[in-house]
C-alpha cells in the first residue's frame, strides 16, 4: 500500500502528481456548519504558490483551489470535502533526459526499486508540488479551528537557511508576512537574500530550518503512548517532502541540559497553571499543557541543481547528471505554509479526538 492518508478523525487523503492534470485532497471528518469558501482556502495557497519572487522556482502556477463537494451555501455539510488544484504550467520536456536516469538526492531510485515504475516528470508524487494539496486541506482545518477554538493562532517562520541563523533576540512575529523568507527579523532580510542569490548563481542549493508555533492551544489534547500529540506532529512534519529532522520544544538541545535547566516549573496563576519556561514545547506525556506548541523541522537542500553529479542509469551504467528545469534554490522558503498546514490538521484532529473521549471536560485545579 502507498499510504496517502493521514489523521485519525480529521482524515486527509492527497492525490495527483507534479505534472499530471491536477492534484488535490479528499478530507473526511470535518465538522458540519464550518463557514468556508474557496477564497478563504486560497489565501493559504497563495503563500506557497511558486513564481512569486526571484528566491523561488519560476514555475507559474495560480494554484487556484476548487471545492467540489462537502460545502453547501458557504458551510461544510459534514460529508467529505473534495479539493482540486489544476496544474497549468508543466514543462515535462525538461525531464525527458532523466527517464532512464536516477537523480542523486531524489526518490527516483527508491520509487523504481519499490514499484518498478515511476513518473519521472518532476518526480510525480515525490515532488514538493504535492504539498499544495496539504495546504488546501490545512486551510479547511484552519476554518474548523476558527469555529471550534477561535483564539488559536498558528505561525511559521524560518530560523536558519544554510549558514544564516536567526538572531532570536530580534524575533518579531509581525515581520514574517513582509519578506520573502518568512523571517521574523526585518533587519536580516537583505543579508539572507544576498546569501541565497550567491547560492543560486553558483548552481547550488541550500537547506533550511522552519519553526511552527500554535498559540492558545487548549490544555489536555493529545493522548499517552501511541497517539501522543508530539508523535503525530513529528510524523506530520516528517512526511513533508525534503524534511530530514523534527524537534519538539527544546528538541535535540535537551540532551545537553540538566534536569533543573530543562524542567519547566509550574505555578498557580489567576487563570490556571503558569510555567516558568517552555522547554517541553507545550507538550508533556503526549498531552498539551496549554503553552505554545513549538515544532521545528529541517529541510534538506534542493537536490535539483545544475552542478554535475555522478549517478547511474536503469541499466546500471554510470552517468553524470545535470538536473534541468525550474527549481527552488532553497525549498525551505515555501515549506513554511506547508508546516503551518500540517500543524493545523494535527491540532484539529486532536481537538476532535478529545471531544469524543472527554467532551472537553477538564479536571479542576486549585
Amino acid at each position: 500500500m502507498s499510504m496517502n492518508t493521514f489523521g485519525h478523525l480529521f482524515r486527509v487523503t492527497t492525490w495527483g502528481e507534479s505534472h499530471g492534470p491536477a492534484l488535490g485532497a479528499t478530507v473526511d471528518g470535518c465538522p458540519p456548519n464550518v463557514p468556508v469558501d474557496e477564497a478563504f482556502l486560497q489565501q493559504f495557497l497563495d503563500k506557497r504558490r511558486p513564481g512569486q519572487n526571484k528566491n523561488m522556482t519560476q514555475r507559474q502556477e495560480p494554484d487556484a483551489v476548487r471545492i467540489l463537494s462537502g460545502v453547501f451555501e458557504g458551510k461544510t455539510t459534514g460529508t467529505s470535502v473534495q479539493l482540486m488544484i489544476e496544474n497549468t504550467d508543466q514543462r515535462s520536456k525538461d525531464y525527458g533526459d532523466i527517464a532512464n536516469t536516477f537523480r542523486p538526492g531524489h526518490a527516483d531510485i527508491t520509487y523504481h526499486q519499490k514499484y518498478g515504475n515511476r513518473d519521472y516528470r518532476g518526480g510525480g508524487r515525490s515532488s514538493a508540488r504535492e504539498t499544495a494539496a496539504r495546504v488546501a486541506a490545512g486551510g479547511l482545518a484552519r476554518a474548523a479551528l476558527n469555529h471550534l477554538a477561535p483564539d488559536l493562532k498558528i505561525k511559521g517562520y524560518m530560523t536558519a537557511m544554510g549558514a544564516m541563523q536567526l538572531d532570536r533576540s530580534k524575533l518579531d512575529l509581525n515581520a514574517i508576512d513582509h519578506n520573502d523568507f518568512w523571517l521574523p527579523d526585518a533587519t536580516a532580510v537583505q543579508e539572507w537574500e544576498d546569501y541565497l542569490q550567491k547560492i543560486r548563481k553558483d548552481h547550488n542549493s541550500v537547506g533550511a530550518t522552519i519553526e511552527v508555533i500554535a498559540q492558545n492551544v487548549p490544555a489536555g489534547i493529545g493522548a499517552p503512548v501511541y497517539a501522543k500529540l508530539d508523535t503525530d506532529l513529528a510524523a506530520a512534519m516528517m512526511s513533508i517532502n525534503a524534511v530530514k529532522g523534527v524537534e519538539i520544544g527544546e528538541g535535540m538541545a535537551a540532551s545537553s541540559l540538566t534536569g533543573t535547566d530543562n524542567a519547566d516549573e509550574i505555578f498557580m496563576g489567576e487563570n490556571g497553571p503558569e510555567y516558568s519556561s517552555n522547554h517541553a514545547g507545550g507538550i508533556l506525556g503526549g498531552i498539551s499543557t496549554g503553552q505554545d506548541l513549538v515544532v521545528r523541522f529541517a529541510v534538506k537542500p534542493t537536490s535539483s541543481i545544475l552542478t554535475p553529479r555522478q549517478s547511474i542509469r536503469k541499466d546500471g551504467t554510470a552517468i553524470e547528471v545535470v538536473t534541468k528545469g525550474r527549481h527552488d534554490p532553497c525549498v525551505g522558503v515555501r515549506a513554511v505554509p506547508v508546516g503551518e498546514a500540517m500543524m493545523a490538521c494535527v491540532v484539529l484532529d486532536h481537538i476532535l479526538l478529545d471531544r469524543g473521549q472527554t467532551g472537553g471536560i477538564r479536571a479542576p485545579l486549585g
